[in-house]
Parts: C-alpha cells; sequence; structure tokens
C-alpha cells in the first residue's frame, strides 16, 4: 500500500472507530443519575480507544475514540459540559496505549505471539489506568472551578468507581478482540495498511 493510500485508509478507519465509538458509548452504556443533576456511566467507548490504538497507533485510534465519544457528549444535555474532558482524556488513552504497544512493544513488527500478547495487555492497561486517575480528577476540577458545581466532591467516588469498572471490562474486550482480529486482518492483508 502506498504511503498516500495508507494515509487515506488510516483516515477512513479513524472514521469508522469515531462512528463505532459513538454508537456503542451512546446506546451501550447504563447510566447511573448522581446528585446535582449530574451523571456517570458504564460503557465500554474506552475499549474503541484501546483497540484503535492497538490497531492503528496512538493518534488514530485515539482520535477515532476520542472524536466518537465526545459527539456522544455533545449530543446528550448531560455530558454535553464534560465534551472537552472527554476529548482529551480519551485522546490520550490512544496515546499511551499506541505508545506503548508499537514504540515500545513494537507489536506490529512481532510475530511472536507471547510477546504480542503480554504488550498488548500492559499496553491497554496502561492507557486505561491514566484514564481510571485522570478521568475522575480533572472531572472533579473542572466541576468545581470551571463549571463551579459544589457537588463535585459528591461524584467524585462514583466517577472513580465507574471509571475502574469501565477499565476493566474495556481491558478485557478490547485485547479479546485484538488479539482474534490480528490474524484475520494479516490474512486478508489489511493489517499493513493499519498498522503504526
Amino acid at each position: 500500500m502506498t504511503t498516500r493510500n495508507s494515509q487515506a485508509y488510516k483516515i477512513a478507519m479513524t472514521g469508522l472507530l469515531a462512528a463505532l465509538s459513538y454508537v456503542v458509548f451512546t446506546f451501550g452504556q447504563i447510566k447511573i443519575s448522581l446528585p446535582g443533576g449530574d451523571a456517570t456511566s458504564i460503557h465500554l467507548g474506552n475499549a474503541v480507544c484501546v483497540l484503535g490504538a492497538l490497531l492503528m497507533g496512538g493518534f488514530y485510534g485515539g482520535l477515532g475514540g476520542a472524536i466518537g465519544m465526545t459527539i456522544g457528549d455533545l449530543l446528550d444535555p448531560v455530558y454535553v459540559i464534560y465534551a472537552p474532558k472527554t476529548f482529551i482524556c480519551k485522546l490520550c488513552i490512544g496515546l499511551i496505549t499506541g505508545f506503548i504497544a508499537h514504540r515500545l512493544g513494537k507489536i506490529d513488527h512481532s510475530s511472536d505471539k507471547k510477546h504480542i500478547f503480554n504488550y498488548t495487555v500492559i499496553a491497554a492497561s496502561a492507557g486505561l489506568i491514566f484514564n481510571v486517575i485522570a478521568d475522575p480528577l480533572i472531572g472533579y476540577y473542572y466541576k468545581l472551578w470551571i463549571i463551579g458545581k459544589p457537588a463535585a466532591e459528591l461524584s467524585l467516588a462514583w466517577n472513580v468507581a465507574s471509571t475502574s469498572i469501565n477499565a476493566v471490562t474495556s481491558a478485557i474486550v478490547s485485547v479479546a478482540v485484538y488479539m482474534a482480529l490480528r490474524p484475520a486482518l494479516r490474512k486478508a492483508g489489511l493489517f499493513s495498511g493499519l498498522s503504526a
């Protein structure tokens, strides 16, 4: 695949990931209402960010997930004010996952299944652990200082719990799907156009 075709393919796949993350986040979430008209949710949107970063590298994978979930926030009256925070956090999930998987682990150049699996788990875990720490903290200060919600303390524990559940389920799902998709994409000749 030429560089130009590869770039177009990555942009198209980023759009597909954005659509997938939007659908998974918007229609597959379990929303939990919190005091002060706020909410948190259990969802697999982060799994799409991680999967995208494993397939295409941190920037494109994270960007696809970030765009999709940010659109989901913008179209939901409860989450609309959190769209900037969502974009930044989800892009960072992808960047961290992609850096560890592709720059450190070089999974796109390896054929050792154990090596690929280990770095896939490490990369997914690192990106999602970042989110478990950053998302609730950024959300807390965002609510307190920018939005001026005094109920920020009340929702912090719920946000930590839901983000932790999301991280565990997203890590399991993204690693399982990647390990299943990788051989099929290689066999179809599509993997080289995606890899970082």
